[in-house]
């Protein structure tokens, strides 16, 4: 006789749950809180500077602290989900973002905002997984593609509307707002998700591998740690060889727990499919390329071209809307259909290269090269990045979803952190300066300044073609990996 669990999991199969759209409404307004809270408090800085008399590390903890929990727990909160029910976990994640939002809006100290966005970063990422592994669970698997390309808008609709969302309740309201904005979004998902989102579980009932969520927590969170410090305090720094040197010796010790135990949290034989490797391989230089790119196109946006906080958060949206557009209509899915998953992510991926080629070479021209390249790379991630992340979540064992979003979601917070410092130190070996901010202010003439703004603009022009390179290879690696897949077989 069926258990609950696998009677529950035969109900969402064949035309997948019959208000499986809803439901992925309510998921993507849970995913979309998340998405902005990651972007919004870079906005919050001078505000929390000032009102809290916040020191710079102050603020690189706020930031920071929210980010080394949450990719620190993600494999841990995707492993979590399968065993106990991804709906139990998206609730319990909703619940704990829900509750570091209001005491983050409310802080009244650096540290007790620093807590609360540390709890957040657990919210998020129970949030971050079990989003995707649920909706994995409610569509029938013609419809996969579609779901996950909805869903990678919702992540580019966040990307670009945190910023304008920061911007606009911080010209009305105080700086906690900017978090407390989260509670009536939480309180709806609640109950839309209590209400509508069917539990799903893996009906082998795996035991909890506690050893191993240890381990990865603590390995990962040391690796981003190691990365986001090195761009400020040098490479060759204590902090950063010893936080490179524990999260190698971790994960090594992770890596060998998890292919000698029964019940592995992690299953190392996902690594010999090569439609996983292939796509792993992508994901990670697509977000390297990516998450650098974008990082160092703000700040020319702001220091060079002259926008401000607002401005420039509008003119990077043309990204997110090509995004949003493509994917809610539905024609990245039926592109991929048409092209097959190799060629969908190599052409993405061509498609998002050019665009950084467009912007480097013409950005200090004016807005027009940045537009280019702006709407290039929103097509190219139309198409690329949800086929990536449906080749990812195929080819692990639909018992195992929420670890497979987990490793998604990880390998979105590796390449993304190390995008940033790479080629941050990339513009930073060209432009010699401390900062642009500090150049310009301590230029002397109008000459000075405009020769301290080519030199940046020559750093930058490097540091996105770099990032082009790595987009490029990683399309082109990605591809040839799932086409040798498809025509031999995993």
């Amino acid at each position: 006789m069926p258990t609950t669990s696998q009677a529950q999991s035969a109900s969402l199969t064949g035309g997948g749950h019959p208000q499986r759209w809803l439901i992925l409404g309510v998921i993507c307004l849970a995913q979309l809180t998340v998405l902005l809270d990651n972007t919004v408090l870079n906005v919050a800085i001078p505000s929390l500077t000032e009102e809290l008399d916040a020191a710079t590390s102050d603020i690189q903890w706020m930031i920071n602290a929210y980010s080394l929990v949450q990719s620190g727990l993600l494999l841990t909160a995707g492993s979590a989900a399968d065993r106990y029910g991804r709906k139990k976990m998206l609730i319990a994640g909703l619940a704990l973002f829900g509750i570091g939002s209001l005491a983050a809006g409310l802080a009244g100290s650096t540290g007790q905002l620093i807590a609360a966005r540390a709890g957040m970063g657990i919210g998020g990422a129970l949030l971050l997984t079990t989003t995707l592994a649920v909706a994995m669970q409610i569509f029938a698997p013609e419809e996969h593609a579609k779901a996950i390309g909805v869903w990678s808008a919702v992540n580019a609709l966040g990307f670009a509307t945190g910023p304008l969302v920061g911007g606009f309740v911080l010209d009305h309201f105080w700086w906690g707002a900017i978090f407390l904005i989260n509670l009536p979004v939480v309180a709806l998902g609640l109950f839309a998700v209590v209400a509508l989102v069917p539990e799903s579980k893996n009906p082998q009932g795996d035991r909890p591998d506690l050893l191993g969520a240890l381990l990865s927590t603590i390995g990962m969170a040391s690796l981003v740690f190691a990365i986001i410090s090195g761009p400020e305090h040098g490479w060759a720094s204590g902090r950063v060889l010893v936080g490179g040197t524990l999260a190698v010796l971790v994960l090594t010790l992770f890596a060998w727990w998890e292919s000698r135990i029964p019940f592995p949290m992690l299953d190392l034989h996902f690594f010999r499919d090569r439609r996983f490797t292939g796509a792993v391989a992508g994901a990670v230089l697509i977000t390297f390329g990516m998450g650098g790119a974008l990082f160092l196109l703000t700040q020319h946006l702001q220091f060079v071209l002259g926008y401000g906080p607002l401005e420039a958060g509008l003119r990077t949206a043309p990204l997110a809307l090509v995004v949003v557009a493509l994917n809610f209509s539905g024609l990245s899915a039926k592109w991929t259909t048409v092209l097959g998953t190799p060629v969908s992510i190599t052409l993405g991926m061509v498609l998002m290269s050019a665009g950084l080629v467009s912007i480097a070479t013409m950005a200090s021209g004016g807005y027009g090269g940045t537009l280019l390249g702006l709407v290039l790379i929103g097509a190219g991630c139309a198409i690329a990045n949800p086929a990536m992340a449906h080749a990812i979540m195929s080819a692990i064992p639909p018992a195992k979803a929420g670890v497979g979003a987990g490793i998604n979601g990880t390998l979105a917070e590796f390449g993304n952190g190390l995008g940033v410092a790479v080629l941050g130190a990339v513009l930073n070996a060209r432009f010699a300066a401390v900062s642009l901010p500090v150049a310009l202010a301590a230029a002397g003439s109008a000459v000075e300044r405009d020769r301290v703004i080519d030199s940046y603009s020559a750093g930058l022009e490097v540091s996105l073609s770099v990032g082009a390179g790595a987009v490029l290879a990683g399309g082109l690696v990605a591809g040839a990996l799932l086409r040798r897949a498809e025509k031999g077989g995993a």
